[in-house]
């Protein structure tokens, strides 16, 4: 069972990319991020003409997460629970084939301090809430998004220009680690323990994706169930390269 997770920067933006590469890759489940649009105006004909099945928790013009899948998506859940008044479309999880999907877009949390970084760690704190009921369930379990955290100075390009930012400050790592010490593996950094530049993200912004200047902040995570069947794992960055790409790149991963 091949799972990836790409934040596409608005589904419609970049419809005839994601269509390619689904094309090429043929995983069998892909989580979006950043859809950028309701759920009425998510392109679910088009995906579905390409075989797969669309899961939506859309908002207008900002956030919004879809799963789309070869087999039917059961028993799902829109939204982070634990917080009844946020109304940000950044949670989505549903059973594919027995494997328990989360597609995740963690606040970025910038400017620090400030609302905005206050947001996102009440947010973090309820997915580690949320995490520890679903892996009391027992069964594989993938949390994968976009979580807006690189987890270590080796997952950035520039450390020490990039040790204040809400991506890289402490508080957020410490979150992360106590995230994983839950029992999570990290599924990339498990399998190229030692890999350089091992990066996701790529700005638009002083020719960051020539100059290989990036970032590791999308991330799949296994619960042990899932960790056990864990085959493969990568980066796929030829969609960066492709004309009016998004800032990001697919990550994927393999369940034997």
């Amino acid at each position: 069972m091949r799972i990836a997770t790409w934040n596409v920067n608005s589904v419609k933006a970049r419809l005839p990319l994601v269509l390619d590469w689904l094309g090429a890759a043929k995983p069998d489940v892909l989580v979006l991020q950043e859809i950028k649009c309701q759920d009425d105006g998510f392109p679910a004909f088009e995906f579905e003409a390409a075989g797969y099945q669309s899961l939506v928790f859309g908002q207008k013009a900002y956030n919004g997460v879809a799963i789309l899948a070869r087999a039917p998506v059961k028993d799902v859940v829109r939204g982070l629970p634990g917080d009844e008044a946020d109304t940000q479309a950044r949670w989505l999880e549903g059973d594919v084939n027995g494997v328990r999907i989360v597609c995740l877009y963690l606040p970025n949390g910038n400017p620090a301090p400030g609302e905005k970084w206050d947001y996102k760690r009440t947010w973090m704190r309820r997915m580690v809430e949320r995490a520890t009921v679903l892996l009391a369930r027992e069964q594989p379990l993938v949390l994968a998004g976009d979580f807006n955290i690189c987890p270590t100075d080796a997952d950035v390009y520039d450390p020490p220009n990039w040790q204040n930012d809400a991506l890289c400050r402490p508080e957020s790592r410490a979150l992360f680690r106590e995230l994983c010490h839950l029992g999570f593996t990290d599924a990339l950094r498990a399998l190229n323990p030692a890999a350089d530049r091992l990066f996701t993200f790529w700005d638009y912004q002083a020719g960051a994706w020539p100059k290989d200047n990036g970032l590791r902040i999308d991330h799949l995570l296994l619960s042990p169930q899932a960790a056990d069947r864990l085959s493969g794992a990568g980066v796929d960055k030829t969609p960066r390269g492709w004309e009016k790409a998004s800032d990001h790149t697919p990550v994927w991963v393999e369940l034997g």
